[in-house]
């Protein structure tokens, strides 16, 4: 059953279902997007977006949080993907991918605009993470345009060198 979970004016964040399988292997089989997302910067196969789209329907299940699925209110049409991860230490971390044929609309940074103002408003959490591929400077000026803090440079769990940030709910200005 899909449910939304946050809509901004644009836009509709819900959970994945299988029929989606094709969507994810579409937006992390493109090699644009995929070199930002692991230290190989090799595009996913088939199985690998099963395995991303198991792990996401799991964590909505769990938490009712994970990278949802991204798409545009006024018609539906799939964009990419949005939400919070949780990190092995538990903090939340936010991250986002889009279709190549989607950037430059802004959807990224409302996306992130809306998952910020939704995770401080409807959850206990007192702050989150982000942190983006040193390289990828779009996605750094939506950490950064968000209200999100600059920690330390770091190498990720996927291997990649990345700049992390963080945003506490004190600093929110919701």
């Amino acid at each position: 059953m899909i449910e939304t979970v946050l809509e901004t004016d644009r836009l509709l964040l819900t959970n994945w279902a299988p029929e989606h399988l094709d969507e994810v292997i579409a937006l992390h089989s493109d090699p644009d997007v995929s070199r930002y997302l692991s230290a190989s910067g090799e595009p996913e196969d088939r199985q690998q977006a099963e395995a991303r789209l198991a792990s996401w329907a799991k964590d909505f299940a769990a938490q009712r949080m994970g990278k949802l699925r991204v798409s545009l209110k006024q018609d539906g049409q799939f964009l990419g993907r949005a939400g919070f991860g949780i990190e092995p230490n538990g903090e939340p971390e936010l991250g986002y991918a889009f279709l190549r044929r989607h950037w430059g609309n802004g959807y990224a940074i409302e996306a992130a605009r809306g998952l910020r103002d939704w995770l401080f408003s409807k959850t206990d959490h007192d702050h989150f993470i982000g942190y983006a591929d040193t390289r990828n400077a779009a996605s750094l000026r939506i950490l950064q345009a968000i209200g999100m803090t600059k920690t330390h440079i770091a190498e990720e769990l996927d291997g990649l060198t990345c700049q992390f940030h963080i945003l506490r709910k004190a600093d929110w200005h919701g």
